[in-house]
């Protein structure tokens, strides 16, 4: 890898969002030099913080993908605690639709983010773009790439999939609906009962930790959130993290007290690791993933284990 290079970070970029409860704030993290840079949609998760579920949150990640050649684009959805919307809302409080439409919103007003921040003007490559989201931002991201479910509120399909986006990274995301999630989330999300990967066509790197039991969403432990590799068409990626929580070490942002599973290292390898699968899905000729698993993932020192179909 070469060194990583100084990061401007710039936000709230304000979007406007007709029709949305507030406009669209964004965070942009990119390298102060460069071209032709890809770019990088990170949604966020639904943590008991504040301001980590937001365009504040995530930095352990932007910061490093940006320092090495991404452009990151965090938007804040209506689901954050910062916004402190009316919780009557039909949508509240997770918001499953809104948050996809806001990164088809982000795409769509890329040049006014290149008008926003001149620093990245005419530096960006609209070709090369990926998604990433972790928890919640995981099931955003998922639906980015070809999920689909269907609407509690009035029965029809949704196919929210963005054609833009080249590839993605679910990091901790849901798995299936039906018999897997608990009462509670039949109770109060009914929109994860009928997620269907069948169709998320998108290549994309499913990431669980082995040690994620997520028992307030799903009575089958940590193997729930590999369903993504499991239920999908290749191709796939599966990354198992030995000993992760949840936080996958902390990847929400930096000593988050939250973390259950706080490993820096782990964090560490995840973000190589995830880099290094973007950039070799984006660049099919870079050999940056490859090289990450082998330093990475094999070993008595190996962070997790690799399956692809």
């Amino acid at each position: 890898m070469s060194e990583p290079t100084p990061v401007l970070s710039v936000g709230p970029v304000v979007l406007p969002a007709p029709g949305r409860a507030v406009d669209l704030q964004v965070r942009v993290s990119a390298p102060v030099t460069g071209d032709e840079l890809p770019i990088i949609l990170l949604s966020h998760g639904q943590g008991p913080s504040n301001h980590l579920s937001s365009l504040h949150g995530y930095a352990p990640l932007a910061d490093y993908w940006a320092a090495n050649g991404f452009v990151v684009i965090q938007p804040t959805h209506l689901s954050s605690r910062t916004l402190h919307l009316d919780p009557g809302d039909p949508e509240a409080p997770l918001y499953w639709r809104s948050r996809a439409q806001d990164m088809t919103r982000v795409l769509d007003g890329l040049d006014a983010i290149e008008a926003a921040v001149p620093q990245l003007g005419g530096r960006l490559d609209p070709g090369r773009v990926a998604v990433a989201g972790h928890s919640m931002g995981g099931h955003t991201a998922s639906l980015l790439l070809g999920a689909r479910l269907t609407d509690p509120a009035d029965g029809t399909e949704v196919d929210l999939a963005e054609p833009r986006i080249r590839a993605g990274v679910l990091l901790a995301a849901p798995g299936r609906g039906g018999d897997a999630v608990t009462q509670a989330v039949v109770e109060n999300y009914s929109f994860f009962l009928t997620t269907d990967f069948t169709k998320m066509t998108t290549p994309a790197l499913v990431v669980a930790g082995d040690d994620d039991p997520s028992p307030h969403l799903t009575v089958r432990g940590p193997e729930w959130h590999a369903d993504p590799y499991h239920l999908a068409p290749a191709p796939k990626t599966l990354l198992t993290l030995f000993g992760a929580g949840h936080g996958l070490g902390g990847v929400s942002g930096y000593d988050v007290a939250e973390t259950t599973d706080e490993n820096p290292e782990r964090v560490a390898a995840v973000r190589r690791l995830t880099w290094a699968y973007l950039r070799s899905e984006l660049y099919p000729a870079d050999p940056a993933w490859q090289a990450a698993q082998d330093a990475l993932t094999t070993g008595p020192e190996a962070f997790g284990r690799v399956e692809a179909k």
